[in-house]
């Protein structure tokens, strides 16, 4: 079903929800009930949405087709005495035994869906969570061999991630001597060796988000990132870098341990907040004045004499451009406020301007500022293995 709706997807070139939905439900089997086939229209929009973003990127993409078999449903499934039960017609069910682990995670959380594949079963669940007022940040400065974080109490601490650039690079270095002309055993072998890759990383990652978003919410501290965007674009063919270069910045996971952050925060109720990169690796940390490069990723501030580490003083910017969202914060920028003289003509230009210095504290209501949000209804997943077996 999901490669049908992908096919009418195309040929109509419609990839939103709503309008795959009206194409495609009717080509469907009408044997099949009608929350699997919205299931399967819901993955095919995601996978043509994909699709048109790759196309974007490289115009030879070829078309998707999904070949994994699994079944992904919102509703009709429910947990009675210990089974998941799915139906497979109407009044006539299929039982899935769960082991005491998953009915204990389950207790007293609403599952909102369940992924149903060959080897494996994954069922989400969503929970209310407050957010919590924070009352100090920390700035996350993200590399490709390490991420330094540093708090607004000047706590520096530092991750090693050197062990995930070298996998990166040892996956690439084992394709790279894969000689026969075949794509289809070409294919075979990226595949295989890209998956070792992301199994092999992603648990470094998962270890350094977890660590630092239980610091923050161990210490009531909110996240700060720099907000990265175009850094593909930087490290493409004809810039001027060599080949290995451009592989190892390409391979850098910045996009994912934001991801990662990002919702494990939201799940413990910790605030994540966006800044500018602009800047944030030049600019003084102690005067703000432009510095200069040192040696071994070191900078030296003509203004006050002081040399930095380059990552420890970016993670300080960051952690300082959190305090603007604080109502303890320093003065904000200035206010721009235009009057009319008392003694002013007629003439219309004739105006001058009054800059009022304002503080974070003199906002009418702090609520309004440091919980926009107050409750998030978030999802995560479990997922039990070795069905079939």
């Amino acid at each position: 079903m999901v490669n049908v709706c992908i096919a009418v997807g195309i040929e109509e070139n419609v990839s939103s929800l709503k309008t795959l939905s009206l194409r495609s439900y009717h080509r469907l089997s009408s044997d099949i009930l009608g929350y699997y086939r919205l299931g399967a229209i819901s993955v095919a929009t995601g996978i043509l949405r994909n699709y048109r973003k790759a196309k974007k990127r490289k115009p030879q993409t070829r078309f998707p087709y999904a070949k994994r078999m699994m079944l992904t449903t919102c509703y009709g499934f429910k947990i009675q005495n210990g089974c998941l039960r799915l139906p497979v017609k109407p009044r006539e069910y299929i039982y899935v035994k769960l082991n005491s682990h998953t009915l204990q995670s389950l207790s007293g959380l609403n599952v909102r869906s369940v992924t149903l594949t060959r080897r494996s079963l994954s069922i989400s669940y969503s929970r209310e969570t407050v957010e919590i007022k924070p009352e100090g940040y920390i700035g996350i400065d993200r590399n490709l061999d390490n991420v330094t974080v540093v708090s607004t109490d000047q706590t520096v601490q530092r991750f090693d991630l050197s062990s995930a650039t070298r996998i990166k690079s040892d996956c690439r270095y084992v394709k790279s001597r894969f000689k026969r002309n075949d794509f289809r055993l070409r294919t075979g072998v990226f595949s295989k060796y890209g998956q070792k890759q992301r199994n092999r990383v992603q648990p470094l990652l998962h270890n350094v988000s977890k660590r630092m978003v239980d610091e923050a919410k161990t210490r009531r501290y909110g996240i700060v990132l720099e907000r990265l965007t175009g850094i593909r674009r930087l490290y493409r063919k004809g810039n001027g870098q060599s080949r290995n270069y451009r592989a190892r910045m390409n391979s850098w996971s910045y996009g994912e341990l934001q991801r990662q952050i990002e919702y494990k925060a939201g799940w413990e109720g910790v605030r994540v907040i966006y800044v500018s990169a602009r800047n944030t690796s030049k600019r003084c940390s102690i005067c703000g004045y432009k510095t200069l490069e040192s040696t071994q990723r070191r900078l030296w501030c003509p203004q006050c004499g002081t040399i930095l580490d380059r990552d420890e003083n970016a993670a300080r910017n960051l952690a300082a451009g959190g305090l603007r969202f604080s109502p303890s914060g320093p003065p904000g920028e200035a206010m721009v406020e235009e009057r009319e003289p008392e003694n002013a003509t007629l003439n219309p230009q004739s105006r001058w301007r009054q800059v009022k210095s304002i503080s974070h504290n003199d906002n009418p209501s702090d609520e309004d500022l440091t919980e926009p949000l107050n409750r998030n209804l978030l999802g995560r997943g479990l997922r039990v293995f070795g069905l079939g077996r």
